[in-house]
């Protein structure tokens, strides 16, 4: 039996504390039947145990003691020498072999990884976007990505986050959420509530070509599209000019920026149809968790896949 991993299929929205509020949220809607891509989560356990094992967290417990994170030139210190060690520390030998066993029985050549913290998605804070996700990686990259996941909840953003939140003197963990990659024509983002107007019957949908990187790092505006949920119609479309994409770079994994076909450049991205077959689905998942949220979605071979879900905590 498994002591560090766990399948979506074994997690509910409760085990944040586990499997931070990614992991919680997958294992949540895989158990409600959404279409979210198989995947498992390295748990806070595993990170926790690593850094006992290694010492690691001794040192970090007395850098963030005499921290001033007003001083960016140290947080930036502290943040390349922690990241450092936890990249050369070696992960104990059963770690290694529980991820690789777990990771195999996947059957996927390419997996989404991503950090998922045991504070994210809290009413009080929510860490999306202070950790790090990597895409489309193979299995011979898989253990070093892992570690990159685990060190970024010591990036100079997240720890002034940490900070600034006042989470300094409280435990916070990471886990890892591995998933099956998706490889999305097109992909973006769903608000199940309205993040300007705060009207609750209006839904917002950004759509890219491409991988929802290009939308996540502001590379891209992406097309919007408006939907009353009541009435289940689109009140407004908003298509924008779009030059360029991410993708993936096979066959060595990982991703690049590309060049969309002057054809695709100026056209609506999701059709009328996909607008509110995807808005069905995001309706579904509100419904479910009872309150407004923030999806991201991906399109491949005409399938929506959900591959995150959090509470939009300003409505």
């Amino acid at each position: 039996m498994s002591q560090y991993t766990l399948p979506f299929t074994k997690l509910t929205k409760k085990q944040v504390g586990l499997a931070g509020g990614k992991g919680a949220n997958l294992g949540e809607m895989t158990a409600a039947g959404l279409p979210v891509p198989a995947g498992f989560v390295i748990l806070a356990t595993a990170f926790n145990r690593f850094l006992e094992e290694t010492d690691i967290n001794v040192e970090i417990e007395a850098e963030l003691n005499r921290l001033n994170y007003r001083d960016l030139t140290s947080v930036d210190r502290f943040s390349h020498e922690i990241r450092d060690v936890i990249h050369r520390a070696a992960l104990p030998p059963d770690l290694k072999k529980e991820f690789l066993a777990t990771f195999d029985h996947l059957k996927a050549p390419f997996v989404a990884v991503r950090s998922s913290a045991t504070a994210e998605d809290s009413q009080v804070a929510s860490w999306a976007g202070e950790l790090e996700t990597y895409l489309f990686i193979k299995r011979g990259n898989f253990l070093k990505t892992v570690k990159r996941c685990w060190s970024s909840l010591f990036t100079p953003r997240a720890i002034f986050y940490r900070f600034e939140k006042k989470l300094h003197r409280t435990e916070v963990s990471v886990a890892v959420v591995v998933q099956q990659m998706v490889n999305s024509e097109k992909s973006g983002v769903c608000f199940t509530g309205h993040p300007v107007t705060k009207d609750r019957n209006q839904m917002v949908i950004e759509a890219g070509w491409g991988l929802g990187e290009a939308i996540v790092s502001g590379m891209i505006t992406p097309d919007t599209y408006v939907v009353s949920k009541r009435e289940r119609t689109i009140l407004d479309i908003n298509i924008s000019h779009q030059e360029k994409m991410v993708v993936a770079k096979p066959p060595a994994g990982g991703t690049r920026v590309v060049t969309v076909k002057k054809t695709e450049q100026d056209r609506q991205i999701l059709s009328g149809q996909q607008i509110l077959e995807l808005a069905d689905i995001c309706q579904r998942i509100e419904r479910h968790y009872n309150s407004p949220q923030d999806i991201e979605w991906a399109l491949e071979s005409n399938k929506f896949c959900i591959t995150q879900t959090r509470p939009i905590t300003t409505l």
